[in-house]
């Protein structure tokens, strides 16, 4: 995150937000004691979003009033994105790549070489010792999914949290979580059940854990959840420790994903008040 502006004019900052949020760029408003601060979420946007600001401050009415008409003028000419293409928007190359690389695992699982796959990724070959010869075991359970639901539920949530994660924060960081949160799932479900598991349940939930905290309280923050949302996650990881589900539930890689994406929700969180901090 980048801070654009500061200022104690509470109207100007609420129109400049709304029209800075119309234009498409990701930026969140917080409070320093009597100032407002505008800081804009994702780093990429920062050159483009302080020429609309400039404009804006050059003639604010003018400036909402180009903006109103615009979808007017581009209405003959505008086409609405198919849905491949909204879905393309909403990802990454990291979310895009890993999800082509579980749905082709997920193919081969439904083939004659089920039985080779799954013992070239499952985590271990045993039932407690950690892969340390082959470390590439350590993440590729997050590959395994045995059966359609569970395939369609990982891969839809991680479009859905992982895109958001990586078009804010970016690839790098969404590498990280993706590995952080995955090893630690995994091996915790290792000690707990041996190494017949598999899937990115974990690494879900995880990714759930980073968007509770650094969408907290931000409801302009491209990771905000609604409570809803937030419940069902909840709700879903507290049945699996009941016999109510139809499925098989990895509850220890469902349980240490969360506790470890909280990890790194807190780390992102303090890293965005340090920059602040240094911020001039």
């Amino acid at each position: 995150m980048q801070k654009l502006l500061v200022t104690q004019n509470a109207e100007m900052m609420r129109r400049l937000h709304h029209y800075l949020q119309q234009r498409g760029i990701p930026v969140t408003v917080s409070e320093k004691g009597n100032q407002l601060e505008l800081w804009v979420v994702q780093s990429s946007y920062t050159a483009l979003a302080k020429d609309l600001i400039n404009e804006f401050k050059a003639d604010p009415d003018g400036a909402e009033a180009e903006l109103q008409s615009a979808p007017r003028r581009a209405a003959p000419t505008t086409h609405t994105p198919s849905l491949p293409q909204q879905l393309l928007r909403q990802a990454g190359l990291v979310t895009i790549s890993f999800a082509v690389l579980v749905t082709l695992v997920f193919i081969s699982l439904n083939t004659q070489l089920a039985e080779s796959v799954f013992a070239a990724l499952r985590i271990s070959p045993t039932f407690n010792d950690l892969p340390w010869t082959q470390p590439w075991r350590f993440i590729t359970p997050t590959l395994l999914h045995f059966s359609v639901l569970h395939f369609l539920f990982n891969v839809f949530w991680w479009w859905y949290l992982g895109g958001r994660f990586e078009r804010t924060y970016g690839s790098t960081y969404l590498l990280i979580a993706l590995v952080f949160c995955g090893v630690i799932s995994n091996v915790a479900q290792l000690y707990d059940s041996g190494p017949y598991f598999g899937g990115l349940s974990g690494v879900i939930y995880g990714l759930f854990g980073i968007a509770a905290v650094v969408g907290w309280q931000r409801p302009s923050h491209p990771l905000f959840l609604p409570n809803g949302l937030m419940i069902f996650m909840l709700v879903w990881l507290a049945l699996g420790y009941t016999d109510l589900l139809w499925v098989n539930v990895a509850n220890t890689a469902h349980l240490t994903g969360l506790i470890s994406g909280l990890l790194v929700g807190v780390s992102l969180r303090m890293l965005e008040h340090a920059n602040r901090k240094s911020a001039p």
